[in-house]
């Protein structure tokens, strides 16, 4: 797999294809490297910002369940 990013200052680029991608099936892609998901700004998270979404009962059958998986990861098999 090959990939380059370029500055491209004229409507055509010259394209070089590596010998052993000749008479396979290739794909090529266009497009602006800032329209990409993994390149835009994401709002991060923190573990506060989800305060209050559960109610205590819900966080009390939530922690139980955990604590219970957690206790099936140590017995014996």
């Amino acid at each position: 797999m090959q990939k380059t990013l370029i500055i491209p200052q004229e409507s055509t680029y010259p394209l070089t294809i590596p010998a052993h991608y000749i008479g396979k099936r290739i794909e090529v892609l266009l497009y602006l490297s800032d329209e990409l998901p993994e390149n835009k700004k994401t709002n991060k998270k923190k573990p506060s910002d989800f305060f209050g979404t559960l109610s205590a009962s819900e966080g009390e059958k939530f922690q139980e369940y955990v604590s219970n998986s957690r206790m099936e990861w140590n017995r014996n098999i």
